[in-house]
This record gives C-alpha cells, sequence and structure tokens, in this order.
C-alpha cells in the first residue's frame, strides 16, 4: 500500500518532474531523442514503480519530440516503452517486483541486489544500442527542448490523461513550468536507504516524507490536504489491485491444485531436467509461456510463481543459503520473464498502431 501511495506522491509532487528536467539537459535531436526518452523512463519507472503511469507521462513529451525534431517514431516508441517497464522489473516500490518477491519468499532489498548488476548491463548494452541505431539512420541535426514539445500535444490528449492518469497531468505541468532539481533527493534517499538493507516499508515512508518536506518548504508542491489526497487514492489503488490478484492467486490456485491441472507439466519439467541450472532455464521459459497465455505479467506472476517455488523447493536438495538464491532467481524469473514478454506485446501493438494508422 505504501509503495502504491509514495508511486503518487513521486508523479505529483515534482519527484518525477524533475528527473525528467535533469535528463532533458542531455538535449533532445532527432539522434537523441529515443536514447534520452529510454533513460529518462528507466529512471522514472524505477522511482514511482509504475510502467503505464511513466508511460502516459512521457510519451506524449518523447513522441511530440521525436515528430517535430523528425526522428524514427518506432524506434523512440521501443524505447519509452522498454525504459517505461524496466522500473517493473527492478523498482523497489514496483507492484510486480513486491508480490514476485513475497510469493517465492524473499527479501525484496535482496531480490533487486540479486538482480541488480544483470539488470544494469543490459541498461547500459540497451543504450548504445538505441544510441547507434539512430546515429546510423541519419538523421538531420535539430534540437528541441521539452517545453516546446508540451505545447504542442493535442488537446485530445491531455483530456485522456486527465480521465485516465491526473498525476500524469500534473507531471507534465511541472516539467513544462520548471520545478526545482533539489526534488530528485527523495528518490536518491529511498534507494540509497534500501541498498544499506534497511527495511522496504521505512525506505518508503522515508520517501514519503523527504518529499512532503522539500515540496511543502522551496518547491511549494504539496500542502497537507494534497498529501493526503495522494495518499489516499494510492491506498485505494493498492487495495483495489492487491485484492483482485490475491483473490485470482487464491481462487485460481485452489481450484488448479484441486485439479492436479499442473501436475503433468511439473513432472515433465523434472524429468527433461538434469541439472538445477536447466531446471531455473525452464522455470525462466515457464514465466514467458504462462505470460503468453494469460496476457498479464501480474496474473502469471501469481499463477506461475506458485509453481516454479513447489518445484523448486520440493525437488533440489541444498542448503538454506543455497535454497534462499535461488528463490531469488525464481522471483527474478517470475518478474523478469513477465515483463519481457509484456515489452514484446506492447511494442508489436504499437507498431502495428502506427503503421496502419
Amino acid at each position: 500500500m505504501f509503495s502504491y501511495a509514495m508511486a503518487e506522491v513521486f508523479m505529483a509532487t515534482g519527484v518525477g518532474a524533475s528527473i525528467i528536467r535533469i535528463s532533458l539537459r542531455l538535449g533532445l535531436t532527432s539522434k537523441s531523442v529515443a536514447l534520452v526518452g529510454f533513460l529518462v523512463t528507466c529512471v522514472l519507472s524505477v522511482a514511482t514503480g509504475t510502467s503505464w503511469g511513466t508511460f502516459a507521462a512521457c510519451a506524449p513529451i518523447f513522441l511530440w519530440a521525436n515528430h517535430i525534431v523528425g526522428g524514427s517514431v518506432a524506434l523512440t516508441m521501443a524505447s519509452i516503452v522498454g525504459g517505461s517497464c524496466f522500473g517493473d522489473n527492478i523498482g523497489l516500490i514496483s507492484d510486480t517486483t513486491i508480490v514476485s518477491s513475497g510469493i517465492q519468499n524473499v527479501d525484496i532489498v535482496d531480490r533487486i541486489r540479486h538482480q541488480g548488476i544483470w539488470s544494469i548491463l543490459c541498461l547500459i548494452l540497451a543504450a548504445i544500442l538505441i544510441y547507434f541505431t539512430a546515429v546510423g539512420m541519419q538523421f538531420p541535426d535539430k534540437a528541441i527542448s521539452a517545453e516546446e514539445a508540451i505545447e504542442q500535444i493535442p488537446e485530445e490528449a491531455w483530456v485522456t490523461l486527465e480521465a485516465e492518469r491526473p498525476s500524469a497531468v500534473a507531471l507534465l505541468n511541472q516539467v513544462k513550468e520548471g520545478v526545482p532539481g533539489y526534488m530528485a533527493i527523495p528518490l536518491v534517499v529511498v534507494l540509497g536507504f534500501a541498498f544499506k538493507g534497511i527495511p522496504t516499508i521505512i525506505c518508503l515512508l522515508l520517501g514519503i516524507l523527504s518529499t512532503f518536506i522539500l515540496g511543502l518548504g522551496g518547491a511549494k508542491t504539496i500542502d497537507f490536504m494534497t498529501l493526503s489526497d495522494l495518499l489516499f487514492t494510492g491506498f485505494s489503488d493498492a487495495g483495489n489491485h492487491s485484492v483482485s490478484m490475491m483473490l485470482w492467486a487464491v481462487a485460481f490456485g485452489t481450484v488448479m491444485n484441486m485439479m492436479n491441472a499442473f501436475e503433468p507439466l511439473s513432472r515433465f519439467i523434472l524429468i527433461i531436467s538434469r541439472s538445477v541450472r536447466q531446471l531455473m532455464f525452464y522455470n525462466g521459459l515457464l514465466c514467458i509461456f504462462g505470460n503468453i497465455a494469460l496476457a498479464d505479467e501480474m496474473a502469471q506472476i501469481v499463477t506461475i510463481g506458485p509453481i516454479i517455488k513447489d518445484m523448486t523447493d520440493e525437488n533440489v536438495e541444498a542448503s538454506e543459503e543455497d535454497m534462499y538464491k535461488l528463490r531469488l532467481r525464481n522471483a527474478t524469473l517470475s518478474d523478469a520473464m513477465g515483463v519481457y514478454s509484456a515489452i514484446c506485446s506492447m511494442a508489436l501493438l504499437c507498431c502495428l498502431f502506427y503503421y496502419y494508422s
């Protein structure tokens, strides 16, 4: 619940806007718009823990900037989609990170530490690939500011965002009008304390408290009433989403267990697995196919997660320390492979929409 609350606070009080403005100092040209969009959405999705919220806030900026400077729509779209999903995979307050860690019974901070180096390496490789792809397309050198891009967002887009994601509208207005750079400090506070091993709930409370103090003081982006409204919205969203996922997990898991529906699949995987490493590989494949079948990463996590946990716990003999590492890997696979499938599906739909529109 506090993770959803902090996400709302970060989106609406200047933390997200300050991250975007700091990142946009890199400049927006036809060759850099995709790369900057990718880096901004990566950082913002980690800060807010929401892929759709990040996409809703950043897509209007970078797609219109791309249109103005004459960049590649497909490359920019793929970049901001991938960056938006990055925080879903490793963000401290991402719902999929929290749920996948909970199902595998591992600490969220341990999970992020375990996965961090690989995620950072993938981020660096993706950024290099995006940049050199844009350079290879030989676009003309034309620059634009974020303010110009926001000014040209159609009225229809503003209306849709206001109805679907009001905090994204607040973020866009803050990017346009400007917020102090120090409003990015709460993100540093949360990540710093998290990597020092401070309990997650304390990290989240420190993030909310530091945002309130900075926003109430110099930035003037929040007051007591606004904070209470944002906390209520976050708690409400968390309650609705968490309850629905818990009901899904309990109901679906109970019915499937009564039917022994997954027993043939589990037996097949165990038969073809000649080692623990192979079992982990097949667990990852199962997560990918589960997401394709269920068409939702959270549904895949709460459905496939318990299956791969039981297969590992019941069929692998190892020390408690080694078993904990395997549970960390299962949590990473359950989340990362699910988000990977979601990215592929989202990117495909976006490209098809652009092609036929």
